[in-house]
């Protein structure tokens, strides 16, 4: 069973703004559930959205080397 946050607990799951997270319900940027007139967020989706913004570090190169 999947645990569902309101958009309050899912800004402070993610340490962000609620506003932030408002937007990307509104841009649908991230996915959702509606019961009734009430906005839920499965923990879940939250993991996800965090896990596909990952950028991974450019790996160092020594002076003089060449690609």
């Amino acid at each position: 069973m999947s645990k569902y946050l309101t958009a309050s607990e899912a800004a402070d799951y993610l340490n962000t703004s609620v506003r932030f997270v408002r937007r990307l319900i509104a841009e649908r940027r991230i996915a959702f559930h509606k019961i009734g007139r009430h906005v839920r967020l499965a923990v879940a989706d939250l993991d996800a959205f965090v896990a596909a913004g990952r950028v991974a570090p450019i790996t160092a190169r020594g002076f003089g080397e060449v690609a």
